[in-house]
C-alpha cells in the first residue's frame, strides 16, 4: 500500500490550533501528518469571520514573531483592518482585522500544501493508540491513531486539536442534533479512549450568532462603521515578501454596520425562554462568560434598554453577513421574529439561525506547561480540548504543541514561554495552573506585564526564539535584525542630537506644550506627549535624513523607536518587577515536599498543591487558594 503510514508528529484536527501545529512541526523538519475530516473546511471560521481583537491581536503578532501562518493568512485575506484602544496606551492597542472567511480557508490550505513534510489525510480519527508506560507515574505512551476509514498511523508525537467537534451536540431551541460545526458531524469514541487512561474530561457549552442575507437589510437604518484607512498589518513581514505577492494586491476594504435591540425585541426573546436550553435545563455546561448569548445578556441585564449590535461581512462576494452580538441558542422562529422588531431588519431573510454547542474538554491542569500530557507521554494537546475559546487562544496554543512534539521526538528540553515575555506564556500558565471552570478568553487585564507584552514589540520578544527552534525563517530573522538596527539608530540619534529653542519653540507652542527655555537632547523632548518624531523631523533636517535612510517599514520602526523613547521608565519598572517572580520561578519544589505534612499550611493551600504539584515556587504562587503566607512558608521550608 502507498499511504505512508510512520511519522514524527501526527496532529488530530485542521482548526486554528491543528494548522499552527502542524505547520510548525514541519517547519522544523519533522515528518508531520494532519488528520482533516474535510480539507474544504480547513482553519474554518466557525464564528466570527474575524482575527484579533483586545489582547488576541497581541497573540496573533507573537504567532507571527515565532513563525507562524496565522498573521501572513490574515493580511492575505483581510477585507477591514482596525487599530483598537488607540485612545488609550500602546499596551493597549490591540489590532483585528475582518476576513473574508472562504479565502481564508484557501489561504491557509495554501500554505499547508505548500509547507515541505506535511501530509495532509482526510479522514475522522476514533482512537488513540498507546502502548505501555516507559516510566512510573504515566498512564501510557501515545504512539498512532485509528480512523474511521479503518487506516492506523503511529507516530513519536499526537497533537490533539478537536476543537468543538469532541461529542458535539448541538442545540438550537428544543432541537438537538449531534455535530461538531453545523451541518458537520461529532467526533465520537475519540473522546472515550483518551478519557480511560485517566485524563479528566468535563463539557463546555459555546455559541454562534444568525447569519443573515445583506439583500433583505436596510443599510440605511444602521451605523457605517469604517475600518482604519492608513496600511496596517499583522505579520511583519512586509507586503512586499509575502509568498502571494502582496495578497493579490489586497483585498477592497469593507464597512461593518452598527445597530440596536430595543424593547420590543427584548420582550419576544422573553417570551422564548421557556424554549431557551440555557433556561429549561435542556444545556448543563458553562457557556463563555465573556461573549454571552443574547437571551444570556437580558436574563443578566434586565434593566438595560438596548444593546449594540454588528453586523459584519463574510468576505467579498458573497451575500451573507454576521450578526455580532446576538449570538443564540432561541427557536428558530423567535430569532427570526424577534429581529425583524429592529428597523434595519423588518425584511428579513437569513441563511441560518444561530445555535449552541455542548462539547468535551480535558482538564488542562493535568498538562505540562510544553502542553504535552502529565498522564499519557508523548501526547499533547492544544485549542479548544483544553477549555478555551477564540481562534487566536488555539492557534498560540498549537504553535507551542506543535514545536513541543517535535522537541519531544529528539527527546529535547521543551519550549516554555513565560509570562513576561508573551501572552502565549499567559495563556499556558493559567491553563496549567489554574485551570478553567468556563471558556478561557484572553484579555490584557490577565497579564502583569502589559507594557512589556505590547502588539508592537512581539517580534522584539520572540523572533529569535522561533528562529532558534526552527520555526521563524532566516529571511524573517534578517529582517528582524534589519528592524532592530533601525530602531536603535533612531534612539542613539535622538541621545546625541541636541535642539535649539528657536528651532522647535514654534512647534511646540503649536502642539499645547510649553516652549524651551534652553537647548536639549531630542530624547528628552520625545518624553512630552505632544511631541512627535515624525513632527521633530519636520523641523530638524538632520533626524528628517535619518528616517528618509529608512526605505522599509519606515512607519512601523518609527513607532517602536518612540515607544521606547517614551514609556522608557514604565519598561525598565516592569522589567524589575518580572525580573522579581523570575527568582521565584527558579526555584524548584516538585518532589522537595509531602504537602501532606505541612500543617503549617493552610488547609487549602495543601490541597491545592497536592492536587497541581507546582514545578516553582512561581508557579505555586499562582495557584487560587494558595496564600502569600503559605509561598513565604515554603520559602522558610526550603531555606531549612
Amino acid at each position: 500500500m502507498s499511504i505512508r503510514r510512520n511519522y514524527d508528529v501526527i496532529v488530530v484536527g485542521a482548526g486554528h490550533a491543528g494548522c499552527e501545529a502542524a505547520h510548525a512541526a514541519a517547519m522544523m523538519g519533522a515528518q508531520t501528518l494532519l488528520i482533516t475530516m474535510d480539507m474544504n473546511k480547513i482553519a474554518q471560521m466557525s464564528c466570527n469571520p474575524a482575527v484579533g481583537g483586545i489582547a488576541k491581536g497581541q497573540i496573533v503578532r507573537e504567532i507571527d514573531a515565532l513563525g507562524g501562518a496565522m498573521g501572513i493568512v490574515t493580511d492575505q485575506t483581510t477585507i477591514q483592518f482596525r487599530m483598537l484602544n488607540r485612545s488609550k496606551g500602546p499596551a493597549m492597542w490591540s489590532p483585528r482585522a475582518q476576513c473574508d472567511r472562504a479565502k481564508f480557508i484557501w489561504a491557509w490550505r495554501n500554505v499547508l500544501e505548500n509547507t515541505p513534510n506535511l501530509h495532509i489525510w482526510q479522514d475522522q480519527v476514533r482512537k488513540l493508540i498507546t502502548s505501555p508506560p516507559h516510566s512510573s507515574g504515566m498512564a501510557a505512551v501515545a504512539t498512532g491513531v485509528e480512523t474511521y476509514l479503518g487506516m492506523t498511523f503511529n507516530a513519536k508525537s499526537i497533537v490533539i486539536t478537536a476543537g468543538t467537534f469532541l461529542n458535539g451536540l448541538m442545540h438550537i431551541g428544543r432541537v438537538q442534533l449531534p455535530g461538531g460545526r453545523c451541518a458537520e458531524p461529532p467526533s465520537l469514541e475519540l473522546s472515550e479512549s483518551i478519557a480511560a487512561h485517566g485524563i479528566r474530561v468535563a463539557r463546555m457549552k459555546t455559541g454562534t450568532p444568525v447569519r443573515i442575507d445583506a439583500r433583505s437589510v436596510d443599510f440605511s437604518q444602521m451605523t457605517e462603521q469604517p475600518g482604519d484607512t492608513e496600511g496596517r498589518q499583522f505579520s511583519f513581514i512586509p507586503s512586499e515578501h509575502d509568498n502571494t505577492e502582496a495578497a493579490e494586491k489586497r483585498l477592497p476594504s469593507l464597512p461593518c454596520w452598527i445597530t440596536y435591540t430595543n424593547e420590543a425585541v427584548h420582550e419576544r426573546l422573553r417570551e422564548g425562554l421557556p424554549d431557551s436550553p440555557l433556561y429549561n435545563g435542556q444545556i448543563q455546561s458553562i457557556g463563555p462568560r465573556y461573549c454571552p448569548s443574547i437571551e444570556t445578556k437580558l436574563v443578566t441585564f434586565p434593566d438595560k434598554e438596548q444593546h449594540q449590535l454588528f453586523l459584519e461581512p463574510e468576505g467579498t462576494d458573497t451575500q451573507e453577513y454576521y450578526l455580532n452580538g446576538f449570538s443564540s441558542s432561541m427557536p428558530i422562529n423567535v430569532q427570526i421574529e424577534a429581529l425583524k422588531l429592529i428597523p434595519a431588519f423588518r425584511n428579513l431573510e437569513i441563511f441560518r439561525p444561530g445555535y449552541a454547542i455542548e462539547y468535551d474538554f480535558f482538564d488542562p491542569t493535568q498538562l505540562h506547561h510544553s502542553l504535552e500530557s502529565r498522564v499519557i507521554d508523548g501526547l499533547f494537546m492544544a485549542g479548544q480540548v483544553n477549555g478555551t475559546t477564540g481562534y487566536e487562544e488555539a492557534a498560540g496554543q498549537g504553535l507551542l504543541a506543535g514545536i513541543n512534539a517535535v522537541r519531544k521526538c529528539g527527546n529535547e528540553t521543551p519550549l516554555t514561554l513565560q509570562r513576561d515575555n508573551s501572552y502565549i506564556g499567559v495563556l499556558v500558565d493559567d491553563l496549567v495552573i489554574k485551570g478553567v471552570d468556563e471558556p478561557y478568553r484572553m484579555f490584557t487585564s490577565r497579564a502583569e506585564y502589559r507594557i512589556l507584552l505590547r502588539q508592537d514589540n512581539a517580534d522584539v520578544r520572540l523572533t529569535e526564539t522561533g528562529y532558534k527552534y526552527g520555526v521563524a525563517t532566516s529571511e524573517r530573522m534578517n529582517l528582524f535584525r534589519e528592524k532592530a538596527e533601525d530602531i536603535q539608530r533612531i534612539i542613539e540619534f535622538a541621545k546625541v542630537q541636541s535642539v535649539k529653542p528657536e528651532e522647535v519653540n514654534a512647534m511646540l507652542e503649536q502642539s499645547g506644550t510649553a516652549p524651551l527655555a534652553r537647548g536639549c537632547k531630542i530624547i528628552e523632548l520625545l518624553g512630552r506627549p505632544q511631541v512627535s518624531i515624525k513632527n521633530l523631523a519636520e523641523i530638524v533636517p538632520s533626524l528628517y535624513s535619518l528616517l528618509d535612510s529608512i526605505k522599509s517599514r519606515k512607519d512601523e520602526i518609527i513607532e517602536e523607536a518612540e515607544i521606547q523613547i517614551k514609556y522608557s521608565g514604565y519598561i525598565e519598572r516592569e522589567l524589575e518587577q518580572a525580573e522579581k517572580m523570575h527568582r521565584l520561578e527558579n526555584i524548584k519544589i516538585r518532589g522537595h515536599f509531602d504537602y501532606n505534612d505541612l500543617q503549617s499550611i493552610s488547609t487549602e493551600g495543601r490541597q491545592k498543591l497536592i492536587r497541581h504539584d507546582p514545578e516553582t515556587l512561581g508557579q505555586a504562587s499562582r495557584i487560587p487558594g494558595v496564600s502569600p503566607s503559605d509561598i513565604n512558608v515554603l520559602l522558610v521550608l526550603l531555606g531549612r
